[in-house]
């Protein structure tokens, strides 16, 4: 087997093998070639050659998402890192474990105008879990001409050499990749480890001149508590609301789902991306609140809000439990909790099961009926939708009631940003399908990205639904040797950002049109010959279900279906909906 000769090179692809670390996503450099001669050189490592940045990072973060384990990701040295950091951010947010390798320059060319040069050092600092900064090899540095260099960064050099023998720079670099690392597990989100090389970068040695010392992880027991108190509170309750963000399917055992909804006085409502389902649970938010009055909401206003899962969709909601504040928010999770309603006053820094487990024995059904009012208003908001949808023209909304009747049980839905996961609020799912959605800062950059990876990470079929500008920004997602051949995408193109059509603000003019709905022409047609994909375009409802029949069934290419919307009439439809169904 062929190593790269620089041993930091070495440790940080042993420490990545004792880890577990098996994805590794390159995007081509020089600065990081010890490192891809390391990884692509060992057969325990299954490598991905990414050429963008972006794409590769986020393509990375939907292997994570689905594995449930640190995924890493190389690059070399420059703006290349900072291509990233959306994905970072996401992962930050979402808690989705990822390693950023990147290599960098030793310091004496930084600062200097040396090529493909910036400051790299902690460069994430407000969206990292750890930010690791190596130090350079010291048999490295020593074959420099250091007489060649200027005097001040003569005696940097020197000094920083002469440092390194008292502190072991291989003792600290390995330190702090351990660290690093195991912090990404541990704590579930993304980490930095920055890496100078110096040249020459090419050289590989037959054995390894190094043994890094492997440091385990430190998963930490969970916090115990006083359960009695909160489940005395809980019980004098009569209208306690639990609200389910963004969730792993299967994450929370049923058992616990079915006892919560047997509570008369328990009202449960998830999003499409909490993954739960249960028949006296509310899974589509806004069909029962948006048409609420005052009165209504005050009948709705809970005594307690129970959260548990990431962020929320719905800006309904959190609105709704602004204004009329319950008496407490509890939130029961292992990462960060978010004090979304202003009234946060407990963390059960715990997983879901285990605090169940133990809270559920202690409480006792309420004869409340707040449950089933709620419950009976939404069936007839689910009559009503029903019908709506059966006598409006072929939209957005018309689309997605065709695309969720039509996709085969047991699929992955990866789901695109902006209106595409809003629309999906509004409908039942099928409950054999995953759901998942870049809801970490909810940007559009990287879905289709993201959507890739999470194809290769798991094995079920996945189909991606996206917006037109979402699918347009990350089309460099498609330049990707790795896309199996069951893997769908469906690109609903209404010529523009529809959903600035739906918030406040003056339509129909040139300004809005070019500036805020940023109307195209294009479509994914030649995207997919470049890349070898099965294209498809329908213009009407008939057309689609013809479509969609033969959509799903295997091929020896991943397929496109682009369905065209009219884009004036989306807006009106969306926002009668919410008067009509009630």
């Amino acid at each position: 087997m062929k190593y790269p000769k620089i041993p930091l090179a070495q440790t940080i692809v042993q420490l990545c093998k004792a880890k577990q670390i098996q994805h590794i996503v390159l995007s081509p450099g020089s600065r990081n070639a010890p490192l891809t001669i390391g990884f692509t050189h060992d057969d325990y490592f299954k490598c991905y050659s990414i050429v963008d940045e972006r794409c590769a990072a986020f393509f990375a973060l939907g292997i994570a998402q689905q594995i449930k384990a640190p995924v890493a990701v190389v690059c070399t040295s420059g703006s290349a890192l900072l291509n990233y950091y959306p994905a970072v951010s996401e992962a930050f947010y979402s808690n989705i474990p990822l390693v950023v390798l990147s290599a960098d320059r030793p310091k004496y060319l930084v600062g200097i105008g040396d090529g493909q040069t910036i400051n790299q050092e902690d460069v994430y600092k407000n969206h990292i879990l750890y930010s690791a900064n190596l130090k350079l090899d010291l048999d490295e540095k020593k074959s420099k001409k250091e007489d060649d260099l200027p005097i001040m960064k003569n005696i940097e050099n020197r000094l920083e050499s002469f440092l390194g023998l008292q502190q072991n720079i291989q003792e600290f670099n390995e330190t702090e990749i351990n660290k690093a690392i195991n912090i990404s597990i541990e704590n579930l989100g993304p980490v930095h480890i920055n890496i100078p090389f110096d040249e020459p970068l090419y050289d590989r040695v037959d054995v390894l001149s190094v043994n890094p010392k492997v440091i385990l992880p430190n998963i930490k027991n969970e916090e115990e508590t006083d359960y009695q108190n909160y489940a005395e509170i809980w019980n004098k309750a009569d209208r306690k609301l639990v609200l389910v963000g963004v969730l792993d399917p299967n994450s929370v055992e049923q058992k616990y789902i079915n006892q919560l909804a047997e509570d008369d006085s328990v009202l449960i409502m998830t999003e499409t991306t909490s993954n739960l389902h249960h028949p006296r649970i509310i899974p589509s938010i806004d069909k029962l609140i948006a048409a609420l009055n005052a009165d209504e909401f005050d009948v709705l206003k809970p005594e307690i809000v129970l959260t548990f899962g990431g962020l929320i969709v719905s800006k309904k909601i959190k609105r709704f439990l602004r204004d009329y504040q319950p008496k407490h928010h509890w939130h029961v999770g292992k990462q960060k909790a978010n004090d979304t309603f202003f009234v946060l006053d407990k963390v059960f820094k715990q997983t879901e099961n285990s605090f169940f487990k133990a809270f559920l024995p202690l409480t006792i059904p309420n004869q409340s009926k707040y449950a089933s009012f709620w419950l009976l208003q939404f069936e007839k908001r689910r009559k009503n939708h029903q019908n709506y949808i059966d006598n409006i023209a072929f939209t957005d909304f018309k689309v997605f009631d065709s695309i969720l009747k039509t996709v085969p049980n047991n699929w992955q839905l990866q789901v695109s940003n902006s209106s595409t996961i809003r629309y999906l609020q509004l409908f039942d799912v099928n409950p054999t399908l995953e759901v998942f959605c870049n809801r970490g800062t909810s940007g559009i950059d990287g879905s289709t990205s993201t959507a890739i990876g999470a194809a290769i990470g798991n094995t079920k079929p996945t189909l991606f639904v996206t917006g037109d500008l979402s699918f347009f920004y990350d089309s460099n997602a498609l330049w990707n040797n790795y896309i199996p051949k069951d893997f769908r995408i469906i690109v609903i193109n209404n010529e523009g950002g529809g959903i600035f059509r739906i918030l406040p603000g003056h339509k129909n003019t040139a300004n809005f049109d070019y500036y805020f709905e940023t109307k195209h022409h294009l479509t994914a047609e030649h995207l997919c010959k470049m890349y070898d994909f099965n294209y498809e375009r329908v213009n009407n409802e008939i057309q689609l279900k013809e479509a969609l029949s033969e959509f799903y069934k295997p091929s020896n290419q991943p397929k496109l279906l682009e369905v065209f919307t009219p884009s004036t009439k989306n807006d009106e439809v969306l926002l009668d909906y919410f008067k009509e169904i009630k």
